[in-house]
């Protein structure tokens, strides 16, 4: 029987390949790994560690916590890049760990110089995605102007965000770029040495144009196709493997339900076996009805309500015993499960299905099988 009722292996191994044929794709242009949200739930550390070892050169998060994380794990010499906004309480977090930081407003560039100590900055032009950054790009260049002239301040990139960089044939990212570049390559010329960047893993396999210095690679970078498709037609190796185990096996009578608001209700004689992992572990009540997993290689269907704590499945003629391994995402002899498959049946993106796996589900890191220690 499984040691724990839940748990997500995560091939670092298949993270740094993943990196490494990012790092091909956009030579020269050097790549930066996102790893925030704990590493889009894959563990942020190792993923980290993973991607340089890929070829990765910096590292991007959305929080000053985050940032700090990385550098109290030891992390201290490549670049940081804090993406989101900063309050006046997270900013010295985020400054005590050496973090680049995004500018796009007077007063908080205003607040850097105040903070007494050099800061690399980041200015950040809204060309679409309208949330964080200036969509006027006479002041981006002013508050550019005003960083590199400060003597604490250093201004060390100029970036935007692609709004629809995953939906091939919009016309919108061009759009996008086009501000971008008018913007940027000016700026460029009035300080060598700059960092432009803009694409993510999506513009970064779908638009050469967008890569400038710097990509930033979240999403495929485990493994996952930014485009929301097939992974292994995009050469990506899914690095998280999520399983449980069959808890329990009863007959299921005609008549006879399952779990809460009898969603399931047995028209034939059949068998069920339940699985103890539900949305308190991030695996959504939307599957309610909705979803396959693996048992013995091949595909069973979840039937009745996603609960807290457990599923059911509809195990009729696949010999199922308690203490069967059951694999949720990932492969199982010839047949596997993939986040996309699952965001497809949730109406979401696949980002959305690892990032909510809940820390209740341990993470054990492996490289090719053998576990990492700690």
């Amino acid at each position: 029987m499984s040691p724990v009722r839940a748990l997500a292996r995560v091939n670092v191994a298949a993270i740094e390949r993943n990196v490494a044929r990012l790092v091909r794709e956009a030579e020269p242009t050097a790549v930066c790994a996102v790893v925030k949200a704990d590493g889009y739930g894959h563990g942020a550390v190792p993923a980290a560690r993973a991607a340089l070892a890929g070829g990765a050169t910096w590292l991007a998060v959305a929080t000053a916590e985050e940032a700090r994380a990385l550098r109290d794990a030891g992390l201290r010499d490549p670049p940081v890049l804090v993406m989101g906004a900063l309050s006046a309480e997270e900013l010295p977090v985020a400054l005590e760990a050496g973090a680049d930081v995004v500018a796009w407003t007077p007063e908080f560039v205003a607040a850097l110089r105040e903070a007494g100590r050099p800061v690399r900055v980041h200015v950040k032009l809204d060309t679409g995605m309208g949330r964080l950054g200036t969509r006027d790009p006479a002041l981006a260049t002013a508050l550019a102007d005003e960083v590199a002239g400060d003597d604490d301040l250093v201004l060390a990139g100029a970036m935007t965000h692609f709004a629809t960089a995953d939906e091939p044939g919009d016309r919108f990212l061009g759009e996008q770029l086009e501000r971008f570049r008018a913007w940027v390559q000016p700026l460029r010329g009035r300080h060598p040495g700059l960092v432009a960047h803009a694409a993510n893993s999506a513009a970064t396999l779908r638009e050469p144009a967008s890569r400038f210095d710097l990509v930033r690679c979240g999403i495929a970078i485990y493994g996952m196709d930014p485009f929301g498709e097939d992974p292994a037609e995009r050469d990506l190796e899914p690095a998280l493997e999520l399983t449980s185990y069959v808890a329990a096996v009863k007959a299921c009578e005609p008549g006879e339900s399952a779990g809460y608001g009898r969603r399931f209700v047995a028209q034939r004689p059949t068998t069920l076996a339940t699985v103890p992992i539900g949305y308190g572990d991030g695996w959504r009540r939307g599957l309610t009805n909705d979803c396959d997993v693996l048992l013995h290689g091949r595909r069973v269907p979840l039937v009745g309500t996603v609960s807290m704590d457990n599923i059911t499945l509809e195990v009729e003629g696949k010999d199922a015993h308690v203490g069967d391994d059951v694999v949720l995402l990932g492969a199982q002899g010839a047949e596997r499960v993939t986040a996309e498959e699952i965001a497809r049946r949730l109406g979401t993106i696949n980002y959305e299905v690892t990032c909510g796996l809940s820390p209740r589900i341990p993470r054990v890191h492996h490289r090719d099988g053998e576990v990492l220690p700690g």
